[in-house]
């Protein structure tokens, strides 16, 4: 998600600041969510923010066609985000899959469960 930060250049800002700067919260917004959930002490929690994860990624898919349709991102650029952000889209559907599935060994804290699979 830094590319995404990297590709909003200046005049992206100067044109749609409230654009840039929600497209900037959402692509943030993804691996803060999944960092968070590690931190749960439960793999019912870890799912939870995963999901807001996911939702985040759906949010910066949206703003980056909203900006290229706009005209704040140029085709190229708006290619390659997209394209990272289904990657990502993906990724994170088959953890959450993964996390939802995996039966339930969790310990005191849910740590040991959640790192075996």
């Amino acid at each position: 998600m830094l590319e995404t930060h990297r590709s909003l250049g200046r005049t992206q800002d100067r044109a749609y600041p409230g654009l840039s700067s929600q497209m900037r919260r959402a692509a943030a917004a993804i691996p803060t969510n999944i960092a968070e959930g590690c931190g749960q002490p439960t793999r019912r929690e870890f799912a939870r923010f995963l999901q807001i994860a996911l939702a985040s990624a759906h949010e910066l898919d949206y703003h980056l066609l909203l900006a290229h349709d706009l005209g704040a991102l140029a085709g190229p650029h708006y290619a390659r985000l997209d394209a990272r952000t289904a990657q990502v889209k993906q990724m994170l559907s088959a953890l959450l899959r993964r996390v939802r599935e995996k039966p339930a060994l969790e310990g005191a804290n849910g740590e040991a469960a959640r790192r075996a699979g």
